[in-house]
């Protein structure tokens, strides 16, 4: 059976391009396995080795100051490359994240992360509700979501909450419950006919009286050697007390 490896993925950064200097400071991920969340995440929070500016650092709550002590992104990169591996990224907005994740590789030369692999939940979201809001607030709040704990945002938070909303957004919260059911039926049905098979004591001897004593004057003519009455010598051994009378 093929396992389907996905990755939710969420950034927090300085600002809005890389392009102008921003840099990532926090790193959020959420590994599914065939549409089910497995508890295997990776969080970090990242030294930008830059200023924080007040606009962003409203947006997620962290600072220079609290960051100034955390590792710089050439130090967690191979953590984090191991831990996406070759899984399907699943990104909400994943022009955002995906030009700032490219970015602080190609300052190491490191291979870019190919778009190919990536799935837009925001895209997603724009064709399955055309002219609503599709933010991860609304999407949270139009598929009952909890999402009270998010008063800012922060990378892992959202990589939970978008795991919740991509598997509304497939239907893969409904298939992967059917499949779970279809399992327990199947395994149901194995115990089921194994335990039709099984008696708890053996079914009575239908044998009239008259029928064993034929059989055993047929037998007595055979002679003392007839592996016949060898047979029937051991069969009267191994019988239940209803069989022998």
């Amino acid at each position: 059976m093929n396992l389907l490896r996905e990755v939710i993925l969420d950034t927090e950064t300085t600002g809005l391009d890389p392009a102008n200097g921003d840099r990532i400071v926090e790193i959020g991920a959420v590994e599914l396995m065939n549409h089910l969340p497995t508890g295997q995440t990776f969080h970090v929070y990242i030294n930008p080795e830059r200023d924080m500016p007040k606009e962003a650092e409203a947006v997620h709550g962290l600072s220079a100051a609290f960051l100034k002590d955390k590792p710089v992104f050439a130090a967690v990169a191979r953590d984090f490359l191991d831990f996406i591996g070759d899984a399907t990224l699943i990104i909400h907005n994943a022009n955002f994240d995906m030009a700032f994740l490219n970015a602080e590789l190609g300052f190491l030369r490191l291979p870019a992360l190919l778009p190919e692999r990536v799935v837009d939940t925001l895209h997603i979201a724009r064709q399955k509700h055309p002219g609503s809001a599709n933010s991860l607030d609304a999407l949270c709040r139009r598929y009952g979501i909890d999402n009270s704990k998010r008063t800012k945002h922060g990378a892992l938070l959202d990589s939970e909450l978008l795991a919740e909303v991509y598997l509304e957004l497939i239907g893969g919260r409904q298939t992967a419950l059917i499949l779970e059911a279809s399992r327990v039926k199947r395994t149901a049905t194995v115990v089921s006919a194994t335990m039709a098979l099984q008696r708890p004591s053996p079914l009575p001897s239908r044998l009239t009286a008259e029928e064993r004593q034929a059989h055993a004057m047929f037998l007595s003519g055979l002679g003392e050697n007839s592996l016949w009455k060898e047979h029937d010598l051991s069969a009267k051994e191994n019988a239940t007390p209803a069989d022998r009378g």
